[in-house]
């Protein structure tokens, strides 16, 4: 374990952060280290290459979407958004880390876009937090009910354009990684869910560091003879890589890697969501117990995910007539919108409340409720992720081969039959083969966000630490057997030829 200069030593959780890297072997893993794929993102334009194929699907499935066939399971723009990426982009958080940050393609037509409009302004200081992603977390979510995105290729083809727009406009307008760090839902899902991600983009030594004086990783380099030609920028996300601690609001983009004069930014191994455990203060973003905001993101994505798969189920629908009788309501979307509201709102307020209270006066834990709430919601990060995992790797994996009969009939609809004739027998892997994995992604969820709660209740009572556990630890188990029963329940098959 490399020892840092009295320059960088941190806090003794930030230390204890650093510790544990003694979980893997000396020296960690190292992703760079790897021979065609390190020598590959090392290269300065590897994060374009990555781009290029993902601005030409995207640009597919806006023209398949708005000119192709209405019907969904036969459109590349639906079976592709809704099956296909939303597993694959978890499956790769698990694996790896924020691979779709990094290979994001909204981020090469800004780039693109930036080689004639520069942007000129600063995004407000009072804006400089999360909650307007929070906000479009739920609205998107409540979108893809209300509007049945995934039957409708063409509101999914509008939503990728909108997508486009939105982030050409911020960035075409604002400097830096404006709508990366502080808009893109997409983005903050990543950030909460790389949490719980193997690998993170950090130093090898902070030796190396602390006698560094240029600061490249986050000022960038610059040509010697004029200090205005930048030849590699830096961190637009204001992340410090000596200071920086996780994967929160780090895009994968390798900007540092690049910058770096020393050679002393790798992508490293370490304990999966070990950055939870403890609340250092973190450059670009402080404390997470500080973070109101954070814990909020946190929630919506650990609640929005119970949402989401509710959405899908049979007995929701029993919900949405129940209040339609009950409260004499003809509007689909205001039946929804309660829902939402008593899912990702009042449920949490409740249970993280309740658990909260009991916390602070059973184990005489000191600080208030609201900050002892937001505390432990961090706790919830893997469960929700291991909620996320479990159903979108279902609709994954059961409709994983229904990309090869979707792209038939694309080839064929513009007279180009070469890939033969539509196979729509091709569908997925069996159920039975299927579910384990689900029970696994949420088995393994709950075991990381009970063993973070323990972590920060050893921290807070070192007289009960099980009485600061036993609510947090409660929580964690209804919130499981909620995504367990959700998942042994009939779903919809959306966006595939398959019944529900």
């Amino acid at each position: 374990m490399t020892k840092l200069p009295e320059t960088l030593a941190g806090s003794p959780e930030e230390n204890e952060i650093l510790d544990q890297e003694e979980f893997f072997a000396s020296p960690p893993f190292d992703l760079l280290s790897i021979p065609v794929a390190g020598r590959l993102l090392r290269w300065r334009h590897a994060r374009t290459l990555l781009q290029i194929p993902l601005l030409v699907i995207s640009v597919v499935m806006i023209l398949q979407g708005l000119l192709g066939p209405s019907i969904s399971p036969k459109n590349l723009a639906t079976v592709l958004t809704w099956v296909h990426f939303r597993g694959a982009l978890v499956l790769a958080l698990l694996c790896a880390g924020n691979l779709f940050c990094l290979a994001c393609p909204f981020m090469l037509a800004r780039n693109m876009m930036r080689r004639w409009i520069h942007p000129r302004f600063n995004w407000p200081r009072k804006l400089r937090n999360k909650w307007i992603a929070v906000a479009l977390i739920i609205l998107v979510l409540f979108a893809y009910e209300v509007f049945s995105l995934w039957s409708s290729p063409r509101l999914t083809a509008c939503v990728i354009l909108g997508y486009f727009a939105v982030a050409l406009v911020i960035d075409g307008l604002f400097t830096h990684g404006t709508f990366c760090k502080y808009v893109c839902p997409i983005g903050q899902f990543n950030f909460v869910a790389a949490t719980s991600s193997p690998l993170e983009v950090t130093v090898r030594d902070h030796e190396v560091c602390g006698a560094c004086h240029t600061k490249d990783c986050i000022r960038g380099r610059r040509e010697p003879s004029s200090q205005l030609a930048i030849l590699q920028r830096g961190c637009e996300l204001a992340l410090f890589q000596p200071a920086k601690v996780g994967n929160m609001d780090c895009t994968f983009c390798l900007d540092c890697v690049h910058a770096c004069p020393h050679d002393n930014i790798g992508i490293l191994s370490r304990l999966p969501a070990g950055e939870l455990m403890s609340d250092p203060q973190r450059s670009g973003i402080g404390r997470f117990s500080r973070r109101k905001d954070i814990a909020a993101l946190t929630i919506v994505f650990c609640f929005g995910a119970l949402m989401n798969a509710f959405g899908m189920v049979s007995p929701v629908y029993v919900v949405e007539n129940w209040l339609e009788r009950q409260l004499h309501i003809a509007s689909q979307a205001t039946v929804l919108g309660l829902i939402f509201a008593l899912v990702i709102v009042v449920e949490p307020a409740i249970l993280l409340g309740l658990a909260a209270w009991i916390t602070r006066t059973w184990a005489g834990v000191k600080s208030g409720w609201l900050a002892v709430a937001v505390r432990y919601s961090y706790s919830l990060a893997p469960l929700g992720f291991g909620m996320w995992l479990a159903h979108y790797g279902y609709h994954f994996f059961t409709g994983l081969y229904t990309i090869i009969p979707v792209t038939q009939n694309a080839f064929a609809e513009i007279g180009w039959p070469v890939l033969g004739d539509p196979r729509w027998t091709l569908v997925g892997l069996p159920k039975t083969f299927v579910e384990p994995l689900e029970f696994g992604f949420l088995l393994l969820g709950l075991a990381g966000s009970m063993l973070i709660a323990w972590r920060m209740a050893e921290e807070d009572s070192d007289d009960h630490p099980v009485r600061a556990f036993t609510p947090w630890a409660a929580v964690c188990i209804l919130l499981f057997l909620a995504s367990a029963w959700l998942m042994t329940q009939p779903m919809d098959m959306r966006a595939t030829m398959m019944a529900g």
